[in-house]
């Protein structure tokens, strides 16, 4: 176990920014799956839009990591960590809103099973990713961290058999070649979705390691 004193000295306001950050990608894959139920309906530009203010809420909290990093003089940790940790948690987000972008203005035969199948995975993968950030705080034990890297592991190896049926369901369906393409690129969107909820994750095991 790390101390809360050891990682970000007496003030805990990097903890309440990458806790915030890490909810609002939680928050975008919830959304990610609310809109997939709709993405063919009228009701879907409000999710979208709802997924495009969460990226940009993200982005702000960001910025104020690295203004609070700029006009913090000593920080018991590398200030390297703590942008990276932060810089991961973004990607989350954003990568959701360039899922659901492509999503919106394609116009061909879309297997939402499958796409639903891929939210599932990335909403229990940034829920775990969620848990992590959150223990920093409590003073992350190192065999917790641990056993919810390994589970972020376990998610984005599930991730990639389902990349695999739905590419292999693709290839024999009955979508002619450029729906074949189109629909290709966009389930690798949301199987990287996945990977970068498995980079944040592999980020406080690396932190939790470096203070256990």
């Amino acid at each position: 176990m790390f101390s809360i004193k050891k990682l970000f000295g007496k003030d805990e306001k990097f903890y309440d920014l990458l806790e915030a950050s890490a909810e609002e990608t939680l928050t975008s894959t919830k959304l990610l799956s609310s809109y997939l139920q709709t993405c063919r309906s009228t009701n879907s530009s409000s999710h979208h839009d709802e997924i495009v203010e969460t990226r940009r809420k993200d982005k702000g909290i960001n910025r104020q990591i690295n203004e609070e990093l700029c006009k913090t003089f000593i920080t018991p940790i590398e200030r390297e960590d703590i942008d990276a940790l932060a810089h991961a948690l973004y990607r989350i987000p954003k990568m959701v809103e360039k899922l659901v972008q492509r999503l919106s203005i394609y116009p061909g035969r879309l297997p939402v099973a499958g796409f639903q199948g891929q939210a599932a995975l990335l909403e229990n993968a940034s829920t775990t990713v969620v848990s992590m950030v959150k223990q920093l705080r409590k003073g992350a034990r190192l065999s917790f961290i641990r056993e919810e890297n390994e589970r972020l592991q376990q998610i984005e190896g599930e991730a990639d058999k389902l990349m695999l049926d739905l590419l292999r369901d693709l290839y024999e369906g009955p979508y002619d070649a450029k729906e074949t393409m189109i629909l290709q690129e966009l389930f690798e969107l949301a199987e990287k979705a996945v990977d970068r909820c498995r980079d944040a994750g592999s980020i406080v095991f690396q932190i939790t390691l470096k203070y256990s």
